[in-house]
């Protein structure tokens, strides 16, 4: 220790070896400990959908792309409901087409096309029946 500037005990003592009375026992005691189970958290789960892009309905995996949507009537088989729909890319689609489709909304026979499904968190909790019982709760 002559050789150092502080004389603070450190990782570099040659007496690592010496331990209080104490440490052995904790480290003793920690081996005949049987390993801790750890509980699951309570956090709610996620889900992966499909929504309409005009009117936000849940699109049943089921349905037939083909047909419209049961709540608004829109297309969807068409680019906007397409997984690779990119506004920015090349004739605003992320795969290799060699025209622009549109109109972008409209049903259409695109090869590529995917429906586009989004991963959301599943809640308990259901909303009021109607807007008007909304907005009379919010009073009270």
């Amino acid at each position: 220790m002559s050789d150092r500037k502080y004389r603070q005990r450190g990782y570099q003592d040659d007496d690592q070896s010496k331990r209080h009375p104490r440490d052995e026992q904790r480290q003793g005691a920690s081996k005949d400990r049987p390993p801790r189970e750890f509980r699951k958290a309570n956090l709610p789960g996620f889900r992966e959908v499909s929504r309409c892009k005009r009117c936000g309905q849940l699109i049943d995996s089921a349905v037939d792309n083909t047909q419209p949507c049961t709540k608004c009537g829109s297309s969807l088989h068409s680019c906007g409901q397409c997984t690779w729909f990119d506004t920015g890319a090349r004739f605003e689609c992320s795969q290799p087409i060699s025209e622009r489709i549109t109109p972008k909304d409209g049903q259409n026979d695109c090869t590529y096309f995917e429906l586009q499904r989004t991963v959301e968190r599943e809640t308990g909790s259901v909303g009021p029946p109607n807007a008007k019982t909304a907005f009379d709760d919010l009073f009270k």
